[in-house]
């Protein structure tokens, strides 16, 4: 199974991992650390060097309750370091994280080469910018937006519901000529959803995997982890590998994570024991 990400084409028989790269004041996690382009693009090198597939870019947070920013600011932030690491010549491809049109235009035209959607290509002219180009695409589901989704969400079937909007805008994508094989899936764990709605997710994503497209699991720090360990934002690596190793084994193709190192390293045990596990059933 391979991702198309422009010129780019990822194997997906083991699992691939994507670094985050927030060059924004305000993210849960690593808010403020990387706003000046010389500190993003040491940083993007670091994780490059530590590993990573892939490198996603977001100049807006989407953490509960965040403040939008205006189109302009978020091309300022991100833009100029899509440049400056294209001048470095970097050798994996670089993710856009947003949902607006016309940064993602303007990202991919910098040399962007996959675009990651928290609200999975909704927005009025968003899907028509990335049919006419050969980028990849991560579709997340949400419920509701950053500003109102951890008011009481709800759901009578948290993977289904999750599931069948997933595969309806991967249908929508197909027939806008976007092709299957530039197509990721991302549950959003913590978009819209409680602790038990979380951890439903990550004990049944099997469910969703069974479909065939490529999943994505984004849980690297995340609230629900806090949650679990009691432990601080900063303080959530050990349960970040965890959960990431979980992910993998129940079929997830990619990782989105802040520590790329420690999850390269737990990813090729993970991979080890898989492929052993199912040499040893090809012999018998």
């Amino acid at each position: 199974m391979m991702l198309h990400c422009g010129q780019f084409k990822l194997d997906l028989t083991r699992p691939r991992v994507m670094g985050i790269l927030n060059v924004t004041p305000d993210s849960f996690s690593d808010g403020g650390h990387f706003t000046h382009v010389d500190a993003a693009v040491a940083h993007a090198m670091t994780l490059i060097d530590e590993g990573a597939d892939v490198l996603d870019i977001g100049g807006e947070s989407t953490r509960p309750n965040a403040t939008p920013v205006s189109l302009q600011q978020e091309l300022d932030r991100v833009i100029p370091v899509i440049e400056a690491l294209i001048a470095n010549h970097i050798h994996i491809p670089i993710s856009i994280d947003t949902y607006k049109p016309a940064v993602m235009q303007s990202a991919i035209a910098a040399g962007a080469s996959m675009v990651n959607d928290v609200r999975a290509l909704q927005e009025e002219g968003a899907i028509e910018v990335v049919a006419e180009t050969q980028v990849g695409v991560c579709l997340m589901h949400m419920q509701g937006t950053p500003q109102t989704m951890q008011q009481n969400p709800h759901y009578q079937d948290v993977v289904k519901e999750v599931t069948d909007f997933l595969l309806a805008r991967v249908h929508a994508c197909e027939q806008a000529g976007i092709t299957s094989n530039r197509l990721l899936i991302d549950p959003g764990f913590g978009f819209g959803k409680t602790r038990a709605h979380n951890i439903t997710l990550i004990q049944q994503l099997e469910r969703i995997v069974h479909h065939g497209v490529p999943l994505l699991a984004g849980l690297s720090r995340k609230s629900v982890l806090g949650q679990m360990t009691g432990q601080e934002v900063d303080a959530r690596l050990y349960a970040s590998i965890a959960a990431a190793t979980v992910s993998a084994m129940k079929g997830a193709s990619m990782l989105r994570v802040h520590d790329v190192k420690a999850t390269v390293e737990a990813l090729k045990v993970v991979s080890a024991i898989v492929d052993n596990r199912l040499n040893e059933m090809t012999d018998t």
